[in-house]
């Protein structure tokens, strides 16, 4: 008997269930919390951050996940949701699949909807392609950065894209988990990503919701529940360039950049990267930082000098006082661009676009990208043989005065104008093209065209004013221009208005401005609208059957037949049949009426009898070959007059008897039914 033993009067426990005792010890909190972690999922506490979910509406189809941004969210009230745009769970036979990501400027900002440049490369895909289906996806979000690109795109591989086009970097320090964010968790990326995927357990999600609660609880005016998004994002207002802070930013950059080009190129997938634009010539930079006098003995003087100078109008002394105060300290951001100001002024445009890049880099307030991350894009392209540079950058110098990209096409510092998106989506289609992503032939649509024809209505047009006059009224920008200094009279500029501070949905502004419109017999904006939702929701053919009604009022064929097919591809009905081989026989395209009418014929809901009709279309593309192929042959368009005649098809017949007549002038059964047709 043991010592214990004696003492104790109780057998001493055996070496193996101290183990065991040990074991169960330990493993007893883990086991707890899978319990917790068990029950929490089975009451669905807390949030799902899949990327996407299944749409409501419609269990076929799938939407990017509202909740998707908060994995990147410490503070829930920063997080940010994107666009609705679903999608087939089951990719149909046929379909090009693109994703889009990106940051604010890739989801539009301030337009959204038809304004952001997918919307612009949307709509004219499907009019270069018409019988191309596509499905176009942008889960772009705004506050975010290259950490949401690099997650998402690790979740896409997933959903057969054919192409993923990306637009990212003017975020990389303020956007979530950005070094000088509000929403940084740290320098060390392993952790960041350890942290990421922490989130989705939902313990983790519990903890930091009572966290939350106590935190805000115990501070009423933090100052993360103050002022706009864009001012809550910012904790590090001030990052020298070069200095640690920046360096950080521009390695956090190249590393998801990195990471998110190689799982795409891994998958086989090609990527379009854009670099990025931003407005140079005419923003000054928002910090330049003091220069100390003690080092720089000649910078604060001159540099006064000159800034009295530029007030003076004095534009020669002032540059001279400029470029000494620049000989003593190159480095401050104001100077720069008051250099390049007035370079520009002197005409010395390289001079001055070499400035105002220099001012753009050296801005201490970092919301417009270094230009040397364009330079991490050249670079890691290279790398990917999968990966395609898009050059916007150079486009819209090319479409800049003195190829200097400014106010012409940026609406403040790094949002482009209605035109600036259009570029951007000429870029990126020119580089689809280039790269034969699409592989069916098609008749492509000018860029021209498009700026015509591209629904923009005059209501999202306005909001997106009243939206930019909002933010340059909040910091970092200096109030020049006030949304409540505008004369809010015509209708569209009240619902504009309304909609700009969030008053309205975007949905009930289209909603009434359609009843408006066919309320005041505006068919022009009537269609307009309506061809606004059709981009908002594709898959709906509600909408394209209406623009198709609406362009047959308005005499505009084309237009109605485009709209028809795609209403009859998503809904085939005897109606959309019906109305399409109707308009196509009109346009004297009996061989195009044919597949309607066979899908008429065989799902008749009408008390007529088509077959005969059908048998003398057939004839009729049989007349049109044999007067192809001898254009002498006055019997072939007599006949064909004669068969469109009797299907009271005027356009046809009359077109067919002026044949016969330039052939034979006193053809007597030409001129009948010339005849005819006028008493009609």
């Amino acid at each position: 008997m043991s010592k214990k033993q004696v003492l104790t009067g109780k057998p001493a426990m055996k070496p193996d269930r101290i183990i065991a005792f040990r074991v169960i010890s330990i493993l007893f909190p883990f086991l707890l919390l899978f319990l917790v972690e068990i029950v929490l999922r089975t009451f669905h506490y807390g949030n799902d951050l899949s990327l996407f979910i299944e749409y409501p509406q419609d269990k076929s189809y799938l939407f990017l996940n509202p909740d998707a941004s908060k994995r990147y969210f410490s503070n829930q009230k920063n997080a940010t949701t994107g666009n609705v745009e679903p999608f087939k769970k089951k990719k149909e036979a046929g379909t090009l699949r693109f994703f889009v990501l990106g940051e604010s400027t890739t989801i539009g900002y301030p337009y959204f909807h038809n304004g952001s440049f997918h919307r612009w490369l949307q709509y004219r895909l499907t009019h270069s392609y018409p019988d191309q289906k596509f499905e176009i996806v942008n889960i772009s979000l705004t506050a975010v950065n290259s950490y949401t690109v690099a997650g998402f795109a690790k979740e896409v591989i997933n959903y057969e894209p054919d192409a993923v086009l990306i637009y990212t970097g003017h975020n990389e320090y303020y956007g979530a988990l950005g070094i000088g964010s509000t929403e940084n968790i740290g320098g060390n990326r392993f952790l960041i990503k350890l942290i990421l995927k922490l989130r989705d357990i939902k313990i983790v999600q519990l903890i930091s919701s009572v966290y939350d609660k106590i935190i805000n609880a115990g501070g009423s005016n933090n100052r993360d529940s103050d002022g706009t998004r864009m001012q809550r994002m910012v904790s590090e207002q001030k990052i020298p360039y070069q200095s640690d802070l920046y360096k950080r930013g521009v390695e956090q950059f190249h590393d998801n950049i990195d990471e998110t080009l190689e799982t795409f190129n891994d998958n086989h997938i090609p990527v379009l990267i854009s670099n990025l634009v931003c407005n140079e010539k005419d923003l000054k930079p928002f910090i330049s930082f003091p220069v100390d006098s003690a080092r720089f003995p000649g910078f604060s003087l001159n540099y006064k000098r000159g800034l009295k100078a530029i007030s003076d109008k004095a534009y020669g002394s002032a540059y001279n006082f400029l470029k000494a105060a620049d000989k003593s300290y190159s480095e401050n951001a104001a100077c720069n661009y008051y250099l390049g100001k007035l370079s520009y002024a002197a005409k010395n445009f390289n001079i001055a676009k070499q400035y105002f890049s220099k001012a753009k880099d050296l801005d201490g307030l970092r919301f417009r990208a270094p230009e040397e991350l364009n330079c991490i894009l050249k670079k890691l392209i290279s790398k990917y043989p999968n990966t395609h540079l898009v050059d916007t950058k150079s486009f819209f110098e090319a479409h800049s005065a003195n190829k200097i990209i400014g106010d012409e096409l940026i609406l403040e510092h790094v949002h482009p104008d209605l035109l600036g998106y259009a570029l951007m989506s000429d870029v990126f289609f020119n580089e689809i093209e280039k790269q034969k992503i699409i592989r069916t032939t098609g008749k492509i649509m000018r860029f021209d065209v498009l700026l015509k024809e591209m629904p923009i209505t005059k209501i999202d047009s306005l909001t997106g004013i009243y939206k930019v006059a909002n933010l340059k009224n909040s910091w970092p920008f200096t109030g020049k221009m006030r949304s409540d200094s505008f004369k809010i009279r015509s209708f569209e500029e009240k619902l504009a208005y309304e909609l700009a501070n969030r008053k309205i949905s975007w949905l009930d502004v289209m909603d009434r401005s359609y009843n408006y419109y066919v309320e005041n017999h505006d068919l022009i904006n009537a269609r307009k609208t309506v061809e606004t939702l059709i981009l908002e929701y594709p898959a709906d053919g509600q909408y394209y059957l209406k623009s198709a009604m609406l362009s047959g009022e308005m005499k505009d064929e084309k237009s109605a037949v485009f709209n028809l097919k795609k209403a009859f591809s998503i809904t085939p009905s005897f109606e959309i049949a019906r109305y399409l081989f109707v308009i196509f026989l009109k346009l004297d395209k009996p061989a195009e009426a044919i597949p309607y009418l066979d899908y008429a014929i065989a799902n008749n809901t009408s008390r007529f009898d088509l077959i005969p009709v059908k048998n003398s279309v057939v004839k009729i593309t049989e007349l049109e070959k044999a007067f192809s192929q001898d254009s002498t042959n006055k019997s072939a368009p007599l006949q064909i007059a004669d068969l469109y005649y009797k299907m009271q098809n005027k356009e046809g017949a009359e077109k067919y008897a002026q044949k016969v007549l330039t052939l034979d002038p006193g053809n007597m059964d030409a001129k009948v039914i010339i005849s005819e047709l006028a008493k009609r």
